[in-house]
């Protein structure tokens, strides 16, 4: 071996195109995006409790500006925190971002002359309307033939639509682009109806609330959880040998 490819071992030349996506490719991307999204118990506790803390505080008082305030406060403390450890801090930015967005409509509803229920309704609003823009853009990216997870495999693989050239990797992309909307999907079923019901005053609309942040913290890290786990099984389960690009060309 001369020096020079010596020198080069295991360095990508240009223009040298980089291994098809593989099943282990995948599921090392899905794990990866799994770590960032649950964040640890650390990432969600400061994900859940802001939210927690507004309802623990306005069901029982009625005041909305303490419950802001005092969920602010909480993601503040966190924040400043992560900044001392110079650890991440997108989890407390997260949390601070969906409290401000909260905030807007709840100034929304009061300025509409709702009440103070209504205010409260209002402020699980985003959070419902969210999850539901997620699931139509994931199941829509699945009907148009482009899961969304098969570009999340192209930013891990360099080349962002490589992976569409293979019929095996598009039709796995798919079910995990819907395992990883089930979630979102699940908690507009579960939250919308609720908060229809309390914003028309079919029931008690601190009920309403109550009822929608036990589903969002009570059930929405656990519904997440057990999305990715059955993502990780599928992958583990695929042993299906996905297509080399020559044998798609009729090459190989």
């Amino acid at each position: 071996m001369s020096a020079t490819h010596g020198d080069r071992e295991g360095e990508r030349v240009p223009g040298e195109e980089r291994p098809p996506p593989t099943v282990a490719t995948v599921e090392a991307m899905v794990r990866q995006q799994m770590a960032k999204a649950l964040g640890g118990k650390r990432g969600m506790v400061e994900a859940g409790i802001p939210g927690i803390l507004f309802t623990a505080v306005w069901l029982p008082t009625k005041d909305l500006r303490l419950a802001l305030v005092l969920s602010l406060a909480a993601a503040g403390l966190a924040l400043v925190l992560r900044l001392l450890q110079r650890s991440t801090v997108q989890y407390v930015v997260n949390a601070v971002f969906s409290i401000g967005i909260g905030w807007v409509f709840v100034r929304i509803a009061q300025s509409s002359g709702g009440s103070e229920s209504d205010q409260a309704l209002a402020f699980f609003l985003p959070g419902i309307l969210y999850s539901l823009a997620y699931t139509v853009l994931l199941a829509g990216s699945v009907v148009a033939g482009w899961p969304l997870i098969g570009f999340m495999l192209g930013s891990v693989t360099g080349d962002p639509t490589a992976w569409h050239a293979d019929k095996q990797v598009v039709r796995l992309c798919s079910r995990l682009t819907l395992l990883l909307g089930a979630p979102g999907a699940i908690g507009v079923l579960l939250q919308g109806p609720v908060w229809l019901l309390g914003w028309r005053d079919a029931m008690d609309p601190d009920t309403a609330v109550a009822v929608i942040a036990a589903l969002r913290y009570g059930l929405g890290w656990p519904l997440r959880i057990a999305s990715w786990s059955a993502m990780i099984w599928l992958l583990a389960r695929n042993a299906t040998p996905l297509e080399e690009p020559g044998e798609q060309r009729g090459l190989a």
